[in-house]
């Protein structure tokens, strides 16, 4: 699809280009300035200073007359000095300058044109790179720096679109993981990804690293096992616990390229028709990885790349958004300002998906509306409407959930007035009396897009349609306590996905609201809160633990050391009967080293006194 509308948009110009180009030929005819008409034409189309040179050369072919013109032309240059030359050069560039902001606000209305016609949730590859974005900041010098030497003696040749590999890397190699085509219904694709049994003997040896609760157990498997995808989440969220962002960002980008290596050879990032089931172990840590570098990027500065990823996110699977990244697209939109395309997703989601029911996009929206009714470069038709629907929605957005304006404001430090600390519309009780799973939805709103709204042009606005939503409640409108039954009869209990997103977005506002049954089980970061409908391709064998056939030495090895076992060699490949004689002599061999580990560590006293060698009067 992008193909073709690139096709399309570039044969446009070249109807445009023949026409010019018989022009060109009659006012060469005539006499005309020919290197300014080259000059105008290049620049129109977009085309390279290479492409200059051939134009003069394809203009003789049609008289004669040009061509002495011209080489009278480059004697006057030379006998003038360069004065004449200026003088050129300055017409040139004033030329060039009418024909780039002519060209500009061609590229502009192409691609918004283009825009809109593509899907809601087309990605484009430019987009996920983040030096891409970085650049427009800071320019390719200050981001790349020297860096380009280096990329020239990269051992890697493999191209990938998430990450870029590094050579600080260790050496890639096939991991055991794989991915498969299920189905195809509708044109939409569901794939899924596979671990081989190689895979699987690590990941089990990495969830008897995570029941240590001893992290130098999962660097010892990743130092084995460098691109196992699930330790890579893991010890990133160590790292990050230790400040040590650098490294928690490294191990999330190995872990993404790591799973592109393994990707099918006709699933799409882009098209947004591909499509992975959360429900499948195997498939989670690719949601969680895109997750856990999209936080990384919008940290980084780099909002738009970010949002790239939420829609990326969003595209594999759109009806059960298993991460709830809805909760946060609009965030990223308003700090990227693609105020168009939270409009356009609003519009088109809206009738099926109520997303007017969720506060961040109630806000956010109407806030997009007010953003765009500031470009100037808009008609006066568009800016008026945009005005009208921004008010519109921030009323019915007040109305709805009032809880969220006074924290709000206190985020902002801003102090309202005496009219809206006195009405008890937004009062306290508006945030005792709403559900539970709303005051998430609302800490969660607040502590993410409080600086969005510190504006002053911003808050003027909010200001105006408070006072009309003020006088609303005390007319008495039905709206309001239509809006407040709406309250009390929804957002009784959150969906275990917005309770997952919460977790992984480590808002403080809104963890605090999180109820106990979520708080009080553990979370892990290769996978908080799994559902409850999983699809398990493959279970864990049985730990062999016999506490009646161990010794009393070894039951007290245990209770001294909890992660020693006696029997933690058994295989479970069916060579058990071959391997007992050597798993036996491992197990003596690790119980003597732990006996003289302890031994070495004990420190012996001199006895209190020297008359009663037997000592067990004052002992319990």
């Amino acid at each position: 699809f992008a193909q073709i509308t690139a096709e399309e948009s570039e044969d446009e110009p070249l109807s445009g280009e023949e026409q010019v180009d018989a022009r060109l030929g009659k006012r060469d005819a005539a006499g005309g300035n020919n290197e300014g008409a080259v000059a105008e034409e290049t620049e129109g189309d977009g085309q390279r200073d290479g492409e200059e040179a051939e134009q003069p050369d394809q203009t003789p072919v049609l008289s004669n007359k040009p061509r002495k013109k011209k080489k009278k032309r480059k004697t006057k240059k030379t006998s003038a000095g360069e004065t004449l030359e200026d003088n050129d050069l300055e017409d040139i560039d004033s030329l060039l300058e009418k024909v780039e902001d002519t060209n500009g606000l061609l590229q502009q209305t192409q691609s918004r044109i283009i825009a809109d016609s593509r899907p809601l949730l087309y990605v484009e590859h430019r987009n996920l790179n983040p030096e891409n974005e970085l650049k427009r900041y800071f320019g390719a010098r200050a981001v790349l720096g020297d860096q380009r030497p280096r990329q020239r003696q990269r051992q890697y040749v493999r191209s990938t679109w998430l990450t870029a590999p590094k050579n600080t890397w260790p050496r890639y190699s096939k991991t055991g993981i794989a991915m498969q085509l299920e189905d195809t219904r509708r044109g939409v694709q569901y794939f899924t990804f596979e671990h081989h049994r190689e895979y699987q003997q690590v990941q089990f040896k990495f969830l008897d690293a995570v029941e240590s609760m001893d992290p130098n157990n999962i660097v010892l498997l990743l130092q084995m096992n460098p691109y196992h995808v699930d330790s890579l989440l893991q010890l990133s969220d160590v790292c990050r616990m230790q400040e040590d962002q650098e490294m928690a960002r490294d191990l999330i980008e190995r872990a993404l390229y790591s799973l592109e290596c393994a990707f099918h050879p006709v699933f799409s990032l882009t098209s947004g028709t591909c499509r992975l089931d959360y429900r499948r172990p195997e498939n989670r840590a690719f949601f969680l990885a895109l997750f856990k570098h999209l936080m990384f990027l919008e940290k980084r500065g780099c909002p738009r790349t970010a949002l790239e990823f939420c829609k990326l996110i969003l595209s594999l699977d759109p009806e059960n958004d298993p991460l709830c990244v809805l909760l946060m697209i609009d965030f990223l939109s308003l700090r990227a300002r693609e105020y168009t395309f939270l409009t356009r997703m609003f519009q088109e989601w809206e009738s099926h998906r109520n997303l007017s029911q969720l506060p961040n996009f109630a806000f956010s929206v109407p806030l997009a509306y007010f953003f765009l009714s500031q470009q100037e470069e808009r008609s006066e038709l568009e800016l008026s409407q945009a005005r009208e629907r921004a008010a519109r929605l921030i009323q019915l957005a007040l109305i709805m959930f009032p809880s969220v304006l006074m924290p709000l404001l206190d985020h902002c430090s801003v102090q309202p007035d005496a009219r809206v600390t006195s009405h008890s519309f937004f009062g306290l009780n508006a945030q005792i009396s709403q559900p539970p799973a709303l005051n998430q939805l609302t800490s969660l709103y607040v502590g993410r897009t409080h600086s969005l709204w510190k504006d002053p042009a911003v808050m003027a606005w909010l200001e105006t349609n408070v006072h009309e939503v003020l006088g609303m409640v005390d007319a008495r409108d039905p709206l309001v306590e239509e809006s407040e039954h709406k309250r009390k009869m929804r957002y009784q209990s959150a969906p275990r996905n917005i309770y997952r997103h919460v977790i992984l977005s480590e808002m403080k506002e809104a963890t605090a609201a999180l109820p106990l049954e979520v708080t009080s089980q553990p979370v892990m970061g290769f996978d908080p809160i799994p559902p409850l409908d999983s699809i398990v391709s493959y279970t864990r064998p049985e730990r062999t633990n016999h506490p009646s056939n161990e010794s009393t030495l070894s039951l007290f090895f245990r209770s001294l050391l909890p992660n020693f076992n006696l029997q933690g060699d058994i295989r479970h490949d069916g060579d058990e009967e071959a391997g007992a004689g050597q798993d036996l002599n491992q197990g003596v061999n690790r119980l003597m080293a732990a006996m003289r580990d302890m031994l070495a560590n004990i420190q012996f006293q001199d006895p209190p006194r020297d008359d009663n060698p037997e000592g067990d009067g004052d002992w319990d």
